[in-house]
């Protein structure tokens, strides 16, 4: 069932050019309003379906539109158009002759802030009733429902025993769950998450992933998640939206976007990849040679590319291996010259020397090969993926 839809989306700003014109005076500014001015797209023809139940995530630079996308999603931002719907209800609709667009107080969607925007006057428990309370009396639950309901919530939390705390005298962590229960507690049919982690160091951040995986999942709560953190995405995911100057390049589950990136962008943005130019050698069914500066490579792709053609073939640091002796007789394997090396803690990064260019290695720690030693890489042709130029 799909519970989000948004169909066509799109929203532009006032380009640069326009506000400098506009700030002039005399004849600039009237030259400027006689003239069409200059637009900027920050969502560009944007279509999504998110099922029931996902923790979808729009991942992206900064500047790339998964924020605005998410604004308007909540009400908080108007599209120029386009269509969202939640269910058979429709927040949106700018493309008919009367336009449709449901205040976002009346919208009904949980929404958790980057920077919690929580009321520091006010106690835990009030915090997290306060949505309850301000409803209109028809729809406010009673005091009773709304105390179960709040004290349920900050259960699920692990709150339930600072429900009389000020809300300034939590930690940041304890923050951010605050932010989510009171989120939570209006039992939104979509919740919208806009960098809620960003804030908080690498341990508790990384702490509140796992936290947050969990919550949906027991809850079955649809949510919307946005972030510029690739780890983050992959860790959190049903599905991700890699998002590029208001576009959507590619969406699919986090192992598929991984492993199987559409262009080089998303290859590059998602942690880090081999980028081999070549030319196709040969093609058998789905199994394409490419001839690059490092020897000829071998790999497995749907995608039909003509013998001649140029394309880039994209391999994972770990999906290659290293050795001082080499396989024998393996499709990929290369010889070269070890020139650098890292040691991160988790796994050493060794930079090889193959022919007239160079790639990177990431491996077990416990292998780490000394810069200037002769060694054979090899990496199998299902782990290499065909990128198109450009």
């Amino acid at each position: 069932m799909t519970m989000l839809t948004i169909d066509n989306l799109v929203k532009t700003y006032a380009g640069e050019a326009s506000r400098r014109a506009k700030s002039r005076s005399g004849t600039d500014r009237t030259a400027v309003a006689n003239a069409a001015p200059a637009r900027v797209f920050a969502v560009n023809d944007v279509s999504l379906e998110v099922g029931d139940g996902e923790m979808f995530t729009l991942l992206g630079p900064s500047g790339c539109g998964k924020t605005t996308t998410l604004r308007s999603v909540a009400g908080l931002e108007r599209p120029d158009s386009g269509r969202i719907a939640v269910g058979e209800r429709i927040l949106f609709d700018g493309d008919g002759s009367r336009t449709t667009n449901v205040p976002a107080n009346q919208r009904g969607l949980g929404m958790v802030f980057q920077s919690y925007a929580i009321w520091p006057h006010m106690t835990v428990f009030d915090n997290v009733a306060f949505p309850l309370q301000v409803r209109k009396r028809s729809a406010r639950p009673g005091k009773r429902e709304i105390q179960e309901r709040v004290a349920k919530v900050l259960e699920t939390m692990e709150l339930g025993h600072l429900a009389d705390r000020q809300a300034t005298k939590l930690s940041g962590g304890q923050q951010q769950r605050l932010a989510l229960a009171r989120a939570i507690v209006i039992e939104p049919p979509l919740m919208l998450l806009d960098e809620p982690l960003s804030n908080l160091d690498a341990k508790l951040r990384e702490s509140l992933r796992y936290e947050l995986k969990r919550l949906q999942r027991e809850l079955g709560i649809t949510s919307i998640y946005v972030t510029h953190d690739q780890i983050e995405a992959l860790a959190l995911s049903t599905t991700i939206a890699v998002m590029k100057e208001g576009n959507v390049l590619q969406t699919g589950r986090p192992r598929e976007v991984y492993e199987r990136p559409n262009c080089r962008f998303v290859a590059e943005f998602i942690g880090t990849s081999n980028f081999l130019r070549g030319t196709v050698a040969s093609r058998e069914g789905d199994l394409v040679d490419v001839d690059t500066d490092a020897g000829r490579i071998r790999l497995e792709s749907p995608v039909r590319v003509p013998v001649g053609e140029e394309v880039i073939a994209a391999v994972r640091p770990e999906c290659f291996e290293i050795s001082r002796t080499g396989w024998g007789n393996r499709p990929n394997e290369w010889s070269g010259t070890v020139t650098n090396r890292a040691f991160l803690g988790d796994a050493v990064d060794h930079i090889v020397r193959v022919g007239q260019g160079s790639i990177r290695v990431r491996g077990n720690p416990a292998i780490s090969i000394e810069p200037g030693t002769e060694v054979h890489l090899a990496t199998d042709p299902a782990k290499v993926t065909l990128v198109p130029v450009g």
